[in-house]
């Protein structure tokens, strides 16, 4: 394959042409829309170039809502190892809320295509946020511990779930051992019928790295216990904060060195992002909100406003600016070229697979780029 930057007065039959590939390949593969103008440093996948060389095992998850899209999951499930179920929640004494929404027909998709459905349990309050006081609450307690894995259990093998990721966040540091103990105990009874077990991790780069985010989270611990580890290497850049790379790749890199210090990179699972966050300019603490945009609507953004689409070096992430009805608007995304950097790191510390949140928006240049740089794990 090759990435293409796009440069000033490129068209699509012009690309095409060079690169000896059909302009519906390239619309295609990269989702363009009609009449399929193109942005200046717009980054094209092109499946013209040599084969990828070192290919290497990989093994691909992605979290995804009961709502999503029928079509966007029957499209992404081929390049999937792994399908995360969001989510399921628990009681203050471990009773445990199934989704809203429907999920068996996600689990017959996914069983269907060889993709294992596994189900994600996350502390959520009645608002929507993590919430640690039902942390504590379950992890203190040992009969609401029992209660909580014994009715996880029991959905596992009622629904025909293959494992359990423990998404919890905010996690008091108080609670740290105690929560670790919980995760043993979870694994132990998953074990016991043939399942896995896995855990999301906060972004470390130390281990006695201070903030709510990280001090509840045993990297060494944690990885000895589970199955596989998720690096949640995102949201540098977010909502609430200020207009940055989503995963700079710096700040990546720093996670991953840490993280194979304290864990066997064959149990790591680096996060990706499939979004990224349009922000209104000024930036103010506490008042600017960004909007999460899809990767292909940022491009198709850039197009519309005419703006031209720049690479920080150092993130090794996209970005561009707009003005809107007056406002100026700064948006930082994934594309290829990111994507492709993320990738190396995988491969260059030897990791064992990649987690996408989440799988809401359909991005086809994403799993073409990942298809040719590794051998996907069923």
């Amino acid at each position: 394959m090759e990435i293409y930057v796009v440069q000033p007065n490129d068209n699509v039959d012009g690309i095409a042409a060079a690169f000896e590939v059909s302009v519906e390949t390239v619309i295609y593969d990269n989702q363009l829309v009609y009449p399929y103008k193109l942005a200046v440093g717009q980054a094209l996948y092109l499946p013209s170039g040599p084969e990828t060389p070192a290919k290497v095992p990989l093994v691909s998850n992605g979290y995804a809502y009961p709502y999503i899209s029928r079509w966007v999951l029957s499209q992404t499930l081929p390049y999937l190892s792994l399908l995360s179920v969001f989510s399921y929640g628990f009681t203050f004494e471990g009773e445990l809320l199934f989704p809203a929404l429907d999920d068996s027909w996600m689990i017959d998709m996914a069983l269907d295509q060889g993709t294992s459905p596994i189900l994600t349990l996350t502390p959520l309050g009645a608002d929507g946020q993590f919430n640690n006081s039902l942390i504590s609450s379950v992890v203190s307690n040992p009969e609401y511990t029992q209660t909580l894995i014994r009715q996880v259990l029991a959905a596992v093998l009622e629904k025909g779930y293959t494992g359990v990721d423990i998404d919890f966040e905010f996690i008091l540091a108080e609670d740290r051992d105690l929560f670790t103990e919980f995760v043993r105990q979870m694994a132990d009874a998953l074990h016991s019928i043939g399942c896995t077990l896995s855990v999301a991790l906060a972004p470390k780069t130390s281990a006695d790295q201070p903030g709510l985010l990280y001090e509840g989270k045993d990297y060494p611990a944690l990885g000895e216990i589970a199955d596989y580890v998720l690096l949640m290497t995102y949201e540098w850049g977010y909502k609430y904060g200020p207009n940055m790379a989503v995963a700079p790749l710096n700040k990546v890199r720093e996670v991953v060195e840490y993280a194979v210090s304290e864990i066997d990179p064959r149990k790591i699972h680096l996060g990706i992002p499939n979004y990224g966050y349009d922000w209104p300019l000024p930036f103010i603490r506490g008042v600017t909100v960004a909007r999460t945009i899809g990767n292909v609507e940022a491009v198709q953004t850039a197009v519309r406003n005419h703006a031209v689409i720049h690479f920080d070096e150092t993130a090794q992430s996209p970005y561009f600016r707009y003005t809107l009805d007056g406002t100026e608007h700064e948006v930082w995304f994934e594309d290829v070229r990111s994507l492709q950097a993320k990738f190396r790191l995988i491969k260059d510390y030897g990791l064992q697979g990649a987690g996408y949140w989440q799988l809401m928006r359909w991005w086809r240049a994403n799993w073409l780029l990942l298809e040719d740089n590794f051998i996907l794990v069923d």
